[in-house]
């Protein structure tokens, strides 16, 4: 007489230890620090040290999101309030973010891992300039641009007279507040006014920023052509206050912003599935949009309202425009 044996799965009701870990919470709460802390890599370059900060989705698949800095800011200080946005982490969770402090601005660690073929650049002030020249001298490598508060001119003669007079009446600190805040929001001198104050009055590397402060200062114009001179989407953020004086400001107030930006990467083809708001717009908002296909992937073109006959431009290039 044969016995057939079964197999009998038992579920214990209550661990047999008490205080056991639940391993797999500790596994994602150790995730999740990790996402919200990022990775450190110190990048040697010919041109100096590059400190970059990993967070997010860690696939190649997708471009990964470049940003740089404004001057008299890290990226920390710059993106931290951006990305940390709830309604963001759509975002944060779908791709790469790639945060580089300039050089002489912070210090790294580790080897930067390779693989990623384009970028969508992320820049804030003098960081939205570099990321437009390196586009403009890179264009296969960049997908989109968002370029907040940008001035691509080069500073005319009142405007570096007015700088040389201001470095002798003004300290650093308060040159550099200049260009981050309008004169109404220094006048009133808020928080975030006085806790960029102290950070940059109090930084180690001071004189870092000088000579990044400088260059910024030196730039020479770039000669942008609205309609041919970018080869990939680009979002132009400006303050409501002046083209380049809110850019401290707008990141404090990052769900127009967001929105925007996830309209945007929907645009280049990107997170199809992901669930949208309806976009409040402002006077200086772009309306009229219209989309085309661009090889395998599908842009957005977006044209502002003084687009003559809403007839769109000849060049693959589209800009979105957001005020917030």
């Amino acid at each position: 007489m044969t016995t057939e044996m079964q197999e009998i799965a038992i579920t214990e009701d209550k661990p047999l230890l008490t205080g056991q870990a639940d391993t797999t919470k500790d596994a994602e709460l150790a995730a999740r620090i990790l996402l919200d802390q990022g990775q450190e890599h110190s990048i040697e370059t010919p041109h100096g040290v590059l400190h970059v900060t990993l967070h997010g989705a860690r696939t190649t698949r997708r471009p990964a999101i470049l940003t740089f800095h404004d001057v008299g800011l890290d990226s920390k200080s710059c993106f931290s309030t951006l990305f940390k946005f709830e309604e963001m982490q759509e975002i944060v969770k779908s791709f790469t973010l790639i945060h580089i402090d300039a050089p002489g601005q912070d210090e790294g660690a580790a080897t930067y891992p390779t693989g990623f073929r384009t970028v969508i650049g992320v820049g804030v002030g003098a960081g939205a300039y570099i990321l437009s020249k390196f586009t403009l001298a890179n264009p296969d490598a960049v997908e989109g641009l968002v370029l907040v508060n940008i001035d691509t001119n080069a500073r005319g003669w009142m405007d570096w007279a007015a700088q040389k007079l201001s470095s002798v009446t003004s300290s650093l600190t308060e040159q550099v507040l200049s260009h981050l805040f309008s004169q109404e929001e220094l006048s009133s001198n808020t928080d975030l006014v006085q806790s960029h104050r102290d950070r940059i009055s109090k930084s180690s590397n001071l004189f870092n920023i000088e000579l990044f402060w400088k260059a910024y200062n030196s730039r020479r114009d770039m000669n942008l052509d609205r309609n041919s001179t970018f080869k990939c989407p680009v979002m132009l953020v400006v303050g409501d206050q002046a083209p380049y004086e809110d850019a401290a400001v707008s990141f404090t107030r990052p769900a127009k912003l967001t929105e925007a930006f996830k309209y945007f990467i929907q645009g280049m083809g990107y997170m199809a599935s992901s669930c949208m708001t309806r976009l409040s717009r402002s006077r200086t908002t772009s309306l009229s949009s219209s989309y085309s296909m661009d090889g395998s992937r599908s842009r957005s073109r977006t044209l502002s309202q003084g687009s003559q006959g809403g007839q769109m431009p000849p060049s693959p290039s589209q800009t979105m425009e957001v005020s917030c």
